[in-house]
């Protein structure tokens, strides 16, 4: 399993936000000057994130970004998913080898690794991430 880069920035900026928001809206562009993120990568990973009903957004002059809800709400298997999609097994292996046993058992042992990796995800709480 492989974490992609703009999950990555995701995940930090959902941090940075959770941890400065009570303070009003979170401008992209102080996270992208903070952790050095190309801002119009972030923003575009923003915009994830709010399609995602992970962060909110508001524009104009007091705009930025807020979380959409509290953050022992937000897992980091949602932000995740949010960039990157779902995590799940792309193999094929007992079609590939006509149904071999071999391949039907790895299989098995590729989805109960991912279901079991969606589950830990699943359980990490932003606000755990953040010591609330």
């Amino acid at each position: 399993m492989k974490i992609s880069r703009s999950t990555g920035y995701a995940l930090v900026a959902v941090g940075y936000i959770a941890q400065n928001y009570k303070d009003g809206a979170v401008l992209a562009a102080r996270i992208s000057k903070e952790y050095n993120i190309p801002l119009e990568y972030l923003l575009k990973i923003l915009q994830q994130l709010v399609r995602a009903n992970v962060l909110r957004s508001k524009r104009g002059p007091r705009g930025g970004f807020f979380l959409s809800r509290t953050a022992d709400n937000i897992t980091l298997l949602e932000v995740i998913e949010a960039v990157d999609g779902p995590l799940m097994s792309h193999l094929h292996l007992a079609e590939l080898t006509d149904n071999a046993a071999f391949s039907q058992k790895m299989e098995n042992v590729c989805r109960n690794a991912i279901e079991e990796v969606r589950e830990i995800y699943g359980r990490a709480k932003l606000s755990t991430m953040l010591g609330e």
